[in-house]
């Protein structure tokens, strides 16, 4: 008998996973905070007796270190990999006992990056799971371009190589269970589904369904901006990351809020964005800590800046912390609970802005006295836009506000989160903002788009 665990890390589109059998278990490529793992395998009343890495993580800091640190696990990396660490170095065809029965067998895998490795699971010589980090995910693959430009092309070379030995070596029903590819930026393409089967993926995968040449254009033609913080990450990583430190940070009143913004730091307000919108303090920046918080403020953050988080309770703080923390973000440099009227000074007013929706829009875009800003990324708004729009994608606003023409400025994405950043990010630089809380799909409906559009069809909102 055999038990596999998903652990979501739906934050930044991940999956980790806890696999084993009566008495031990496997971690596969575990979060920067393992008491997740720990609390997962006590649950199963299960030893972790080996932790494995598929590959150097570049959008989030690795827990397999410190993991195995705690366990007394054995610590799996790829042998190939460049880490400055003391670990057990796995080669292709390498297999570690799990459980009685039970075995796991590593897959050499490149593409994602040149050293990936994927993890068969046997149970009495039958593979009933293969880990297949950010090689063969759930319709795509990891995306190749997160290592070095120059590789990029014989790495997407080697990530049609890498699904093809996949699906030659396992059976149709073999269950794939992939790290990236539920929201990550790591994934080349956003699939439906939260399930998938080698037999599956040989019907519907590009790697698996198109010839060689065919599948790498398309791959190429198709890749985006990567995260500014995934630069960090793989360093990082690289080096053995520190102990998490999920200790609660520093209180802050309203005096020290001020004077922390008056030194620019960045003062993040994690509420939702329909609170933010109806008061905040002046001057803050609102990431919804149910959205996806890590990847856009890691991505938005000058990088070590200090951040003082603002949060509707402790609860939403700590979990935000946990967030920020799996991406480098370690110790809030302050925080604060509550909400504005106790985070503002005595004789100052909370900060607000309009929401409305695309038919609202089209009512004022008519009279030609509004800025229409489109922080969509390039994919979405070749796929439908409103005209005569000015696209900045969010990811690059902070450093082009000056490029946003004079007058009141109506922003929209695909569905309100990335607009509400946005809006955030203008009334902190004291423009006239309009926050616009609709799906796209509603422009086409209120006759702004100037062709069809998909909507939402990827990792942001």
């Amino acid at each position: 008998m055999f038990f596999v665990d998903t652990l979501e890390l739906p934050g930044l589109g991940n999956r980790s996973y806890l696999a084993g059998g009566a008495h031990t278990a496997v971690a596969v490529d575990p979060p920067r905070d393992i008491d997740q793992v720990i609390a997962a395998a006590a649950r199963r009343g299960v030893r972790i007796s080996h932790v494995v890495e598929t590959h150097v993580h570049n959008d989030y800091v690795s827990g397999g270190l410190e993991l195995a640190r705690v366990t007394g696990a054995t610590y799996l990396v790829p042998a190939a990999a460049h880490v400055s660490f003391e670990r057990t170095p796995v080669h292709d065809g390498d297999t570690a006992e799990i459980d009685t029965g039970l075995t796991l067998r590593a897959l050499a895998t490149p593409g994602h990056t040149p050293h990936h490795t994927s993890y068969v699971l046997e149970d009495s010589g039958t593979a009933v799971a293969a880990f297949t980090g950010g090689s063969l995910l759930i319709g795509t693959v990891g995306r190749p371009d997160l290592v070095e430009p120059r590789l990029t092309e014989r790495l997407a070379r080697a990530q049609h190589a890498s699904a093809h030995r996949l699906a030659t070596e396992l059976a149709d029903d073999t269950p794939v269970l992939p790290t990236h590819g539920f929201g990550s930026f790591c994934s080349s393409a956003q699939a439906a589904g939260t399930s998938t089967t080698i037999g599956r993926e040989k019907e519907v995968n590009d790697a698996l369904v198109r010839d060689v040449d065919a599948f790498v254009a398309d791959l190429l033609a198709g890749l985006e901006d990567i995260p500014a913080y995934y630069a960090h990450m793989g360093p990082v990583n690289a080096a053995g990351p520190a102990p998490v430190d999920l200790t609660p940070p520093a209180l802050a009143d309203a005096e020290g809020i001020a004077a922390r913004l008056a030194a620019g730091e960045w003062v993040v307000d994690l509420r939702s964005r329909v609170a933010f919108a109806e008061g905040h303090l002046a001057g803050s920046y609102n990431f919804d800590a149910d959205g996806q918080l890590a990847t856009y403020l890691a991505w938005l953050i000058p990088w070590g800046k200090p951040v003082t988080l603002l949060a509707a309770s402790p609860e939403q703080l700590s979990a935000a912390q946990r967030e920020l923390a799996r991406v480098g973000i370690d110790r809030p440099a302050a925080a604060a609970v509550g909400g504005p009227a106790s985070w503002i000074r005595a004789g100052e007013r909370p900060a607000s802005f309009r929401r409305a929706t695309f038919a609202d829009l089209a009512d004022r875009y008519a009279d030609g006295e509004v800025v229409v800003l489109d922080v969509r990324r390039d994919s979405e708004r070749a796929d439908g836009q409103v005209e005569g729009s000015v696209h900045i994608p969010i990811h690059t606003l902070h450093r082009r506000l000056d490029e946003i023409p004079a007058g009141e400025v109506w922003v929209h994405c695909a569905g309100g989160m990335r607009a509400a950043i946005a809006a955030s990010l203008l009334d902190a630089a004291g423009r006239d903002v309009v926050a616009v809380d609709d799906g796209f799909e509603s422009a086409v409906t209120a006759g702004l788009a100037t062709r069809g559009s998909r909507g939402d069809g990827g990792p942001a909102a």
